[in-house]
């Protein structure tokens, strides 16, 4: 790819006052790079064959030459403990992007034992200041998580439409295949094909006098009051997640065991290109003084609200109210519901 002549920064750490060390990625962290895709990033981990693949291919990308630029993190261990891949290409030049050059965003990975410590702001930082400053790259994409979606806002991306994807494969048909049988592909490619979803677990907490509790958002208009949970972590199973989000946004530790008041799934839309499944367990009745005793995490809630059922409807979005009818209507009668149309970019 001609760029003119472009200088790629130097394996220089730097960082600011109490912030993490960045330092810009060579040759020789590729496999480190495409090991922390596999792992924390990719929904079905690499074979070690297709990590080889990968990393034979990227490394000859982050020369001065090549087309990939990454800022990493090192651990005390020798191992990366947070990255940021951005791969650049041409497009048709316009008065926004005069060089025609973009850059996709296309590997952010923490490690889960280092994460909320900001080194994923630092990485992406880093890279974007790179590709904007010393590459005049000024057309920037990426395809974010729920959960990431508010650093992304904060670092000056915007929402688009959802994204739509196809693999295609030109590979030699199998000779004999009975009709109606499907050829057998590698799990990475399988994995490809089907359809992507994001997994949440919340709490439902109710007041003594079983009025429904929730927290306002600062950074969801569209979902303005909110249960207590979020979007699960690698690794971890639904009650796990809505346990340790309580712990995070409230700062209370629900003692179980599970019991599951709802399942809620969604079709992805303009909001968000993935579909979204979730449990929502019961967090019981709080006290007065529980309700007054809890911490919110003023990144993301402002306010706790105690309001009969039927107050909420006003507040909410109507699928939201639908969800949260269901919910305290499974904790009233024992039966657990069934949410099916929380459907993304659906009033």
């Amino acid at each position: 790819m001609n760029r003119d002549t472009v200088s790629i920064p130097t394996v220089r750490p730097s960082s600011d006052a109490g912030h993490p060390l960045t330092r810009a990625a060579t040759p020789a962290d590729a496999e480190g790079i495409v090991r922390m895709r596999s792992e924390h990033v990719l929904s079905t981990p690499l074979s070690e064959e297709w990590i080889r693949q990968c990393t034979d291919e990227l490394a000859p990308r982050l020369i001065e030459s090549g087309d990939a630029r990454a800022f990493v993190i090192d651990s005390p261990d020798g191992a990366l403990a947070a990255c940021a891949l951005g791969l650049i290409h041409p497009v048709l030049p316009a008065p926004a992007y005069p060089r025609g050059l973009a850059a996709r965003v296309h590997v952010v990975a923490t490690r889960p034992d280092v994460r909320r410590r900001g080194y994923a702001r630092a990485v992406v930082s880093a890279l974007l200041d790179h590709l904007s400053r010393d590459e005049q790259v000024t057309l920037f994409e990426l395809h974010s998580s729920v959960e990431a979606a508010p650093l992304y806002r904060e670092l000056g991306f915007a929402g688009s439409p959802a994204l739509m994807r196809m693999t295609r494969l030109n590979e030699p048909a199998a000779a004999s295949t009975s009709e109606g049988a499907s050829a057998w592909m590698p799990p990475e490619l399988y994995a490809a094909t089907v359809p992507k979803t994001t997994a949440f677990a919340c709490m439902y907490f109710t007041d003594e006098d079983d009025r429904p509790i929730q927290l306002h958002s600062v950074y969801s208009p569209a979902h303005p009051w909110q249960l207590v949970g979020g979007t699960m972590d690698l690794g971890e199973r639904p009650w796990e997640t809505a346990v340790r989000e309580c712990r995070e946004e409230t700062g209370l530790t629900p003692p179980g065991p599970p019991r599951l008041l709802a399942t809620v799934f969604g079709l992805p839309g303009a909001e968000w290109p993935h579909s979204t499944i979730g449990c929502v367990f019961d967090g019981g009745r709080l006290t007065a003084e529980q309700i007054r005793a809890i911490a919110l995490n003023p990144r993301e809630h402002d306010e706790v609200r105690v309001l009969p059922l039927g107050e909420w409807e006003a507040l909410m979005p109507p699928r939201d109210f639908a969800r949260l009818s269901a919910v305290e209507s499974a904790r009233r009668t024992g039966e657990a519901a069934y949410v099916g149309t929380w459907d993304w970019g659906t009033a």
